[in-house]
């Protein structure tokens, strides 16, 4: 296993995804708290609406800026889904980023951590 750089840490736990540009709030809830989990590992899960994905992660840096780029495979409800994303740590130290959803929707988010 490849070890995770320093700077990786501050993505791993669990964030409340709070917004999403495409979807309200209460949307967001839908089946369960609206949610997105880094693991030192490389892996997590993103949750929202009746979607469930399993990531794969990558951290890295984007200019100068520590990142997580993710992969994801799941269901949106109940069919196989997937597709890809990408955060970076923001300011008050909330998460903001993007998820596409093969073959074309996409949403930035914003997420706290919780």
């Amino acid at each position: 296993m490849a070890k995770v750089p320093a700077f990786a840490r501050a993505f791993v736990g669990r964030w409340r995804i709070i917004e999403m540009d495409v979807w309200d709030n209460d949307f967001l809830d839908l089946v369960e708290q609206a949610h997105l989990i880094f693991t030192a590992a490389a892996d997590g899960e993103i949750v929202f609406g009746a979607l469930k994905g399993f990531l794969e992660t990558r951290y890295g840096s984007r200019e100068g800026a520590a990142c997580a780029e993710f992969s994801w495979q799941g269901h949106d409800e109940n069919d196989p889904a997937g597709g890809r994303g990408g955060a970076v740590i923001g300011t008050a130290g909330r998460l903001g980023g993007h998820f596409y959803i093969h073959p074309g929707e996409a949403a930035g988010f914003v997420c706290e951590p919780g």
